[in-house]
């Protein structure tokens, strides 16, 4: 009996302490201004960054502006802030690291789609229009689709169509397939890479020709674990390379009016993603002419493996593939294993564009090695 008076005592006095802790935060928050805005962008390029952490020891900033995490200050109605800047017209991912644990911006809809990391997105347009800046000219649409693959059950696929294509009964349109990186999902090539404003501009001014864009989901789930690495590993393309020949391709054929050629296929892609689009398009190149990798995630011990029919025949792939381009920032984390892979092409003879930017592995990197190419696909 004294054991349970005993234990009903202690019940008592924690669920007193947790309400005191509720009723804090509660007053904390009414004490709070009405409205919160985070990131705030300012004329001057200047941004604010706020979190709401009354009982927070500590929060910083990590943004990819900055090399480091920035901390930040707790005001007196527990409001922790930062400015930062002025800061290069772009899109940043950034988040919050409260006591050591990575949050998104409460504060901020637009979120990075991401399996590894959760990021918020914060957008500085600076005076002049950048070509990933949403404008006022026609806009291209975006459909949410699933497909059924044989080997993996339901698949999603983002797919743009450019504007005037529904109006457009008779054309038929060439194709760009672009994959994300080994993290990422379907999603991230237009939240994050904004290749839909990307083209949008780009037709606009008459520097790329109207086009279809698929962006599949990359990993071969469930078949291939979303804890298994990066999308380059060879388990993940044999897997892959099932659903994108077999299921994905024929999916997209036959909803949608695409030009069959090969001259009007193109392939793209980022990372574990450039890694991806390597295999595929330079092993079948019946199927692409246009073979794009983006920091493309390789292994020097996998060249051969992964080339077996361009090596085999430079002067076929020569002859086969009308653009094999690459992109890399200097400071990117695949920069020396992508130098290593073009002395490699330059030693068997295989003709191939290379475009060098500076920073690193990121996706400020992918928009413009994206803007790059596309008014390079079928001219």
């Amino acid at each position: 009996m004294k054991l349970k008076r005993k234990h009903i005592t202690r019940m008592l006095l924690l669920t007193t302490a947790f309400a005191c802790y509720v009723a804090s935060n509660a007053q904390q928050a009414r004490r709070l201004p009405v409205e919160v805005v985070s990131p705030q962008v300012n004329p001057d390029n200047t941004v604010v960054f706020r979190f709401v952490a009354p009982q927070a020891k500590e929060v910083k900033l990590s943004a990819q502006f900055d090399r480091l995490a920035v901390p930040m200050t707790k005001d007196s109605l527990g409001v922790w802030s930062v400015t930062r800047g002025p800061v290069k017209p772009d899109m940043y991912p950034y988040c919050f690291i409260v006591d050591g644990v990575s949050v998104a911006d409460p504060m901020n809809q637009v979120i990075f789609p991401n399996e590894g990391f959760k990021n918020s997105i914060v957008e500085i347009t600076g005076n002049t229009p950048l070509i990933h800046t949403v404008q006022n000219v026609p806009h291209g649409t975006l459909s949410y689709r699933y497909y059924y693959s044989k080997e993996l059950g339901i698949r999603p696929v983002v797919v743009y169509t450019p504007p005037g294509y529904e109006n457009d009964s008779k054309t038929n349109y060439p194709v760009l397939y672009l994959l994300h990186g080994s993290s990422d999902t379907e999603e991230t090539w237009t939240k994050v890479g904004r290749a839909n404003i990307i083209l949008d501009n780009l037709i606009a001014q008459k520097k790329a020709v109207p086009m279809i864009v698929v962006m599949p989901y990359g990993r071969a789930y469930p078949v291939i674990s979303k804890s298994a690495g990066s999308l380059r590993t060879w388990e993940n393309l044999q897997e892959f390379k099932k659903d994108f020949l077999g299921n994905l391709m024929p999916f997209v054929e036959s909803n949608y009016r695409i030009n069959k050629e090969k001259n009007s296929r193109a392939i793209a892609g980022f990372s574990g993603g450039g890694g991806e689009t390597l295999y595929l398009g330079l092993n079948n190149q019946n199927l692409f002419s246009y073979v794009c990798g983006f920091a493309p995630g390789m292994i020097k011990e996998e060249f051969d493996r992964n080339n077996a029919v361009p090596f085999a025949d430079p002067q076929l792939t020569n002859k086969n593939i009308k653009l094999l381009w690459f992109g890399v920032g200097k400071e990117d984390i695949t920069f020396r294993v992508v130098n290593e892979y073009m002395k490699v092409l330059d030693q068997k003879g295989i003709r191939y564009e290379y475009f060098s930017s500076e920073g690193g592995h990121t996706w400020m990197n992918c928009k413009l090695f994206l803007s790059t190419i596309m008014p390079k696909l079928f001219k």
